[in-house]
């Protein structure tokens, strides 16, 4: 209600503001004022309390310096009601409007806008009044309520701040609880972890403990080992085995005595071979004599490319067996496609078998064989003949050769690792002898062969879990008993282990049994080997005199079948075997010998039966070398001891 009457009482301040002692001055000048300014100086007196005439405006009110100061000073809220009664009959004439008056005198104007504004204001002030006490009033009432609001507030906060600090108490005592649970949890967990690694663990402690000493040891004679490594790699290959133990042999003297420390038996296969790979290349027909496991390191460890003296075709087999997974191509230097399938297996990086070779090899191998990879933008290429092809190092090439005695030129054999994959006594005779169970004991040589080919398996198997279990210890972070992935890994390992162990076992046990069999028939082995070795030398006779190995395997199996069963009569199974094997030499001897003479000149027929016979005689120690090679030789001695009667 009073922000209404505001406006027109802002509007006469204003008014009044506006008025200036001239404005005053011309109002005092009139001698005998308009109706209008007249009838506005009567309310002016009215309102301040002096007689309504001109003659009291002009002399008294108009007159009095302070009188704009009196109207801007005005106690508008004090008003009496006989001096509003007054000023409402002269406001409401006709010469009190504003519009009238403010065509007459501006002073006047300002005038009568006060006056007007005083009353609005009153009317107001009136209504207003009652409102303001009870305002007042209320707001008292409202500001004991705040006090006593924010006493009990302040009484509330502090309760609010007690719980407060209470359940961070709580919370931090809830806290500690979990942490002491959790830790409690985290103990137990690795209390039993503890308990799993250690008795995972427990059986690999003396065997790694044992290895360790040994590892001890092996990096001691590492230094002469590698050397004797690299010599064996760089030179023995195109030797026999006697010949290589002797080179050996030689070379560990020499190095004790340069005191570079080697292993006291030092063997090329303990120190760069892998027992899970050579059986491995046993059961890809690799012959498991010690020339052959060390022609299998030369193979697979050399840097340049192997070309082996292979008449036996032992070689070939075995490289073809182990292979064929990976796509093996075969060629020949005759073969019209021979280049072609150099070039792809360059390209795709499939393995090549070049057999068959003779004394040269073609030039346009010659980059293949020393291996000049040109790497230009991170690819690599080779020269093959007029053309660059693309390169892939898993590319590998193995080269065979039938003949016996090759001459190949110093600059060939630097180019490639030359081996002697001839055939040995030991490896032919183990060959011979699987050969005669398979056919006398066939359950037992399948036996055998898948206890070896699960032995080769399991003992694989072990050693990935053995890599696995160390692999996960060495990148191990943090606390080990927290590694839950590496304790159930070693947990599942170690089931898994417990059951290859005792199939291993049980294996060893039933191949003692095998070989206990196996030993049985080993005279037969020994004689076949025997007759093998005799044909071979044969071809010293004539160059036409050559024999493969598989043809003589094949011969042995027929005489096997074509012999004669044991005498049933015999007292015991001992002595039947013994007759069946006689009778089984016997047969060999025969078939072998009217097979080989077919192919003789008539002449030579006779030194073969000698050749045969005293093989044979020396086989089974019925004839003494010494007394031989003096019926053949003579006396040799240069200075006799006693002269001759």
């Amino acid at each position: 209600d009073l922000d209404a009457a505001m406006p027109a009482l802002n509007s006469a301040v204003k008014a009044l503001n506006s008025l200036t002692k001239g404005d005053i001055t011309e109002v005092k000048s009139f001698a005998k004022p308009p109706p209008a300014v007249q009838t506005v100086m009567e309310g002016v007196c009215i309102m301040l309390g002096q007689k309504p005439d001109w003659d009291t405006a002009k002399k008294v009110v108009l007159a009095d310096s302070n009188f704009l100061d009196k109207l801007k000073n005005y106690d508008k809220d004090n008003i009496d009601d006989s001096t509003l009664t007054k000023v409402r009959k002269v406001l409401a004439e006709d010469n009190m409007q504003i519009a009238v008056v403010s065509k007459v005198s501006k002073a006047a104007t300002g005038l009568c806008m006060w006056c007007h504004a005083m009353d609005v204001y009153s009317k107001v002030a009136k209504e207003v009044g009652p409102k303001k006490a009870n305002l007042a009033k209320m707001n008292k009432i409202l500001a004991d309520a705040n006090g006593k609001l924010a006493g009990k507030q302040a009484e509330l906060k502090a309760v609010v701040d007690k719980v407060e600090a209470l359940q961070a108490q709580a919370d931090a005592t809830l806290a500690e609880k979990n942490r002491l649970q959790a830790e409690s949890e985290l103990t137990a967990g690795r209390l039993m972890r503890a308990e799993q690694l250690t008795s995972g663990l427990g059986s690999e402690g003396v065997r790694w403990k044992a290895t360790i000493e040994t590892c001890d040891k092996l990096r001691e004679d590492l230094i002469g080992d590698a050397f004797l490594s690299c010599a064996a790699i760089s030179y023995y290959g195109p030797f026999t085995g006697s010949y290589r133990d002797a080179l050996v042999e030689d070379w560990v003297d020499k190095c004790r005595a340069g005191k570079i420390p080697c292993s006291e038996k030092y063997s090329l296969v303990a120190t760069l071979g892998d027992p899970v790979e050579v059986r491995d290349w046993q059961n890809f027909s690799l012959p498991s004599d010690n020339v052959s496991t060390n022609n299998g390191v030369l193979v697979t460890r050399a840097k340049r490319w192997p070309l082996m003296i292979d008449p036996q075709g032992q070689a070939n087999r075995w490289v073809k067996n182990t292979e064929a997974k990976r796509g093996l191509k075969v060629v020949k230097q005759t073969m019209s496609t021979f280049t072609r399938t150099i070039e792809a297996a360059l390209q795709y990086g499939s393995p090549v078998l070049l057999e068959n070779l003779l004394e040269s090899i073609d030039p346009v191998l010659e980059p293949v064989l020393l291996k000049q990879i040109v790497v230009t933008g991170g690819a690599a290429t080779i020269k093959l003949g007029d053309a660059t092809v693309d390169y892939d190092m898993k590319f590998k090439l193995y080269l065979t050769t039938k003949m016996r005695n090759p001459h190949y030129p110093p600059e060939l054999c630097v180019k490639v690792n030359l081996l002697n994959f001839m055939a040995t006594t030991e490896g032919l005779e183990d060959q011979m002898q699987g050969i005669v169970v398979a056919k006398e004991e066939e359950a037992l040589e399948k036996l055998r062969e898948k206890l070896v080919l699960e032995d080769a398996e399991n003992k694989g198997a072990l050693k990935e879990i053995e890599d696995k279990i160390l692999y996960l210890l060495k990148n191990s972070t943090g606390n080990i008993l927290d590694d839950e992935v590496l304790i159930n890994t070693l947990a599942e390992s170690k089931i898994k282990s417990n059951i290859i162990e005792k199939k291993v076992a049980e294996a060893a046990k039933t191949q003692v049994v095998i070989a206990e069999t196996r030993a049985a028939y080993q005279p037969v082995a020994f004689h076949a080997s025997i007759l093998f070795f005799c044909i071979s030398d044969l071809s010293v006779i004539d160059p036409m005199y050559q024999y493969s190995l598989d043809w003589f395997i094949t011969l042995f199996q027929a005489a096997i079948d074509a012999t004669e069963p044991a005498d049933p009569m015999l007292p015991n199974k001992q002595a039947r075997l013994l007759d069946r094997m006689e009778k089984i030499n016997n047969c060999v001897d025969y078939m072998l010998y009217c097979n080989v003479c077919r192919s003789l000149f008539e002449k030579d027929k006779l030194l073969f039966s000698f050749l045969l016979s005293t093989k044979i005689m020396l086989g089974s120690k019925t004839l003494n070398f010494l007394h031989l090679r003096f019926l053949l030789t003579g006396n040799s001695a240069v200075d006799l001891p006693k002269p001759n009667p």
